[in-house]
């Protein structure tokens, strides 16, 4: 069904290529981009799992999906939680036969005040979610990645990660770090035939910056 919705949606582009039968991880996909590319990965056929903290939402997200004949399973994770992040990947190891052809990290957060104002602790929920996190889901998936023969990781990073737009230095850093592991792992991994790209979003419409 995801197929042809792919290729009825555009008889020209989209109809030339497709995802049908690839696996998808994608964290963080009950809003904003990650819902967003939840529902581009499923209209271009792939079979996907996502996760969120909230249960609630991810129910009613999954109904949705499961109404548009997208075929899609979930998990309550903290992305910034170790275990939660073991645990996903475990699912999604049982899931999808150990392998996964496709990782996009887009879990992210921020706390915007001035530089001097941070607490230690602010630093480390924010680097915990935004660059943790993606780190840690590499390394974990890499196996599954590896195993697929096909392996491509996207990170979501921002442009706060390559010049100053007033979003607050501890995400800009994050963001940052993440265009720099992009860039490491594009040709430590190439011989695992495992792609890593990086899109780095100006200011979105989310839940995150809509105040």
């Amino acid at each position: 069904m995801a197929e042809k919705e792919c290729n009825s949606k555009d008889g020209q582009g989209r109809g030339r290529w497709s995802l049908y039968g690839m696996t998808a991880l994608v964290t963080g996909g009950t809003r904003g981009i990650g819902y967003a590319i939840v529902e581009e990965l499923c209209e271009l056929g792939a079979i996907v799992h996502t996760c969120s903290r909230n249960e609630s939402e991810l129910n009613n997200c999954l109904q949705e999906w499961k109404l548009k004949g997208f075929i899609v399973s979930g998990s309550v994770c903290d992305a910034s939680s170790s275990i939660d992040r073991e645990k996903l990947i475990e699912t999604v190891s049982s899931l999808f036969n150990s392998k996964i052809n496709i990782l996009v990290n887009n879990v992210g957060t921020n706390i915007r005040k001035p530089t001097v104002e941070y607490s230690s602790q602010e630093f480390s929920t924010l680097m915990a979610t935004n660059l943790e996190s993606t780190y840690h889901l590499c390394q974990l998936a890499h196996p599954l990645l590896k195993a697929s023969g096909v392996g491509s990781i996207v990170f979501i990073s921002s442009v706060a990660g390559v010049v100053a737009i007033g979003s607050g230095t501890v995400y800009a850093a994050s963001k940052g770090a993440i265009n720099q592991i992009t860039k490491n792992l594009a040709c430590e991994w190439a011989k695992d035939n495992i792609r890593s790209n990086c899109v780095a979003p100006w200011y979105i419409k989310t839940s995150l910056v809509e105040k």
